[in-house]
């Protein structure tokens, strides 16, 4: 049976159906929640799912945050002062943790240790006691400090026994605990990644931001210099700027020397990052109103250019300050950087730049493992903010 309407005859008029219904205007726009959720978000939380989807950049986020926490109170987390000595175990390597004795649960614990030296080779040996049971302390009291140099205090949030030992990751030429000094020497080496990259992002904004709007000869002039400062190999570079420094300064001044070098080597790649941005968007609509109600070059760049793209600059920050670290650990390995009595991770290796030391006291290479660690988590980091960077993709 055939259901459909007969088509009108030629030159009959068209028959129009309007309906009465009233109108909804709202009707076309209406969403689902979960839709509303999604396109009325912010920029903020688009990138914050976007990155949450990255986990191991997620996993690197905490741990980098957990690190920067633990250089806050370093002082209560190391089992040991920072110029603590034990010189009845000079080289003790690292001591086991155990948890049961005699098959009984104990706790956490180590057992006490004793030295004997082998005349052949003149090296010492350490010999568990299995009848000494060393239980270890948490929340304790234990060796005295200066909290960042300022208050006194004594606690510690894991300590030996009373009369006992703790080293976990062994003990250095001068019995000093290694673990302990790796906890300060993360205060030195995580912080001059972030003074570093803000000095280096304060040359790249400003000089990178003033080529790349104005163009012209000053334009000219600066990637000229980028590029010989590009082809200068690093280390001679950071060689020859570390002996400029006079032996007669102060561990502080050291450390912010070293601080302005690392920043100065650094501005070229994020300076052409900028340029080459600002090439782009100084030819938008919003700049060029910018400029007819008369505001100034500063306020252009600053104010309505940069945020354009300040996703990209977090990313960039995130790869670079790994640098900043490796930099230092280099100098200060070379022993051009900073020197003692400041602690960094770059200074605890230089215990071992010699192969018998190596052979016989491994774990003297122990701060190297924070730095791989580190250096990783920031890249990581930087791949998941870059993807975040531009969460419509």
């Amino acid at each position: 049976m055939n259901t459909h309407s007969p088509l009108p005859a030629p030159g009959a008029p068209l028959q129009h159906y309007v309906s009465t219904a009233p109108i909804d205007l709202q009707s076309v726009e209406t969403m689902t929640p979960e839709q509303s959720k999604v396109f009325q978000a912010s920029q903020l939380r688009l990138m914050w799912w976007k990155l949450r989807m990255h986990r191991l950049a997620v996993i690197s986020g905490i741990f980098l945050a957990a690190l920067y926490f633990g250089i806050l109170i370093c002082e209560f987390l190391a089992p040991y002062n920072l110029h603590t000595r034990n010189m009845d175990y000079i080289y003790s390597p690292p001591q086991r943790v155990h948890l049961f004795h005699n098959g009984q649960f104990v706790g956490p614990f180590v057992y006490g240790r004793q030295m004997t030296l082998d005349m052949d080779t003149l090296k010492r040996n350490y010999i568990e006691k299995k009848d000494d049971v060393q239980r270890i302390r948490f929340f304790c009291k234990g060796d005295s400090y200066r909290f960042w140099g300022l208050i006194e205090g004594d606690r510690h949030f894991v300590c030996p026994a009373v009369n006992g030992q703790l080293f976990l990751a062994g003990t250095d030429r001068l019995g000093r605990d290694v673990l302990s000094r790796i906890i300060y020497g993360a205060r030195i080496s995580l912080t001059i990644g972030l003074v570093g990259i803000s000095f280096s992002f304060l040359l790249g904004i400003v000089i990178g931001g003033l080529a790349g709007y104005h163009g012209g000869i000053f334009d000219l002039i600066v990637q000229r210099i980028i590029e010989v400062l590009q082809s200068i190999p690093s280390i001679p570079l950071w060689l020859a700027l570390a002996a400029i420094m006079p032996i007669t300064w102060s561990p502080i001044l050291i450390y912010f020397g070293i601080t302005v070098i690392l920043g100065l080597l650094d501005w070229t790649g994020l300076a052409r990052a900028v340029r080459s941005k600002l090439l782009a968007l100084r030819e938008e609509d919003y700049v060029l109103a910018a400029q007819l109600m008369g505001a100034k070059s500063s306020r252009i760049i600053g104010r309505h250019l940069i945020p354009g793209f300040m996703s990209h600059l977090i990313a960039t920050a995130t790869i670079s300050i790994p640098g900043m670290i490796l930099g230092e650990t280099a100098l200060s390995f070379l022993g051009l950087g900073l020197r003692a009595p400041i602690t960094s991770w770059g200074i605890l290796l230089t215990e071992a730049r010699s192969v018998s030391v190596i052979a016989f006291y491994p774990w003297l290479l122990l701060p190297m493992l924070p730095v791989i660690l580190v250096i990783l988590a920031f890249n990581f980091l930087g791949d998941g903010l870059r993807d975040a960077a531009d969460p419509y993709k």
